[in-house]
């Protein structure tokens, strides 16, 4: 995984703050944050030219802003974060979302990359990936190992130990690819191909 600097905002409040979510905290209310972020980070991820992979905000006396973006062919070099880091730097200083002091992290998924959006289950089928449901299963497991099937319909399926196991996608907390030779070797292949289009 490839990580940028971010831009850090200029030192104020002690404490993080969005707007119209009332007083400062010590810990941010994150599933807030993001339902507040995510409708503007996405679109201005895009506008730059990227795709929004994920957008994580940690919280504390300083929030860390983190996103995960890649170009529509699924690469994302240094130069490509350097490039959105910025445009989301501008953005952000424009657009003022988050109050007080804040770092901005841009990074690329990286191999063993996580699992987001329906597309990517169907995208990485065939591969070994780890998935957490937010809520257990009927025999209280949350956390599943094994070759990613692809979707039925908008459910994930995977092949634990030979069992076919269906999830729900608004049921997943985490997925992510586990690394593998076959599919360092998938990256490998792609990025020669990517040197050869580029030259």
């Amino acid at each position: 995984m490839l990580l940028c600097g971010g831009r850090k905002a200029a030192a104020g409040e002690k404490f993080c703050r969005f707007r119209g979510f009332g007083k400062p905290t010590e810990i941010c209310a994150i599933f807030s944050a993001l339902s507040h972020l995510e409708p503007m980070i996405g679109p201005a991820v895009e506008a730059a030219g990227y795709r929004l992979v994920r957008l994580r905000v940690m919280g504390g006396k300083r929030t860390t802003v983190q996103v995960m973006a890649e170009r529509a062919d699924g690469t994302m070099n240094v130069e490509d974060c350097a490039r959105l880091s910025r445009a989301l730097s501008a953005f952000l200083e424009r657009e003022e979302p988050i109050e007080g002091e804040y770092v901005l992290e841009v990074s690329s998924p990286g191999i063993d990359r996580p699992l987001t959006r329906l597309t990517d289950f169907a995208r990485w089928a065939g591969h070994q990936a780890k998935i957490e449901l937010k809520s257990p299963d009927a025999d209280g497991r949350k956390r599943f190992k094994g070759q990613l099937l692809g979707l039925d319909g908008n459910d994930i399926v995977l092949d634990v130990e030979g069992a076919r196991l269906s999830f729900r996608h608004a049921n997943i907390a985490e997925a992510k690819l586990v690394l593998t030779d076959k599919l360092i070797e998938e990256d490998l292949k792609s990025r020669k191909e990517m040197r050869v289009q580029e030259n």
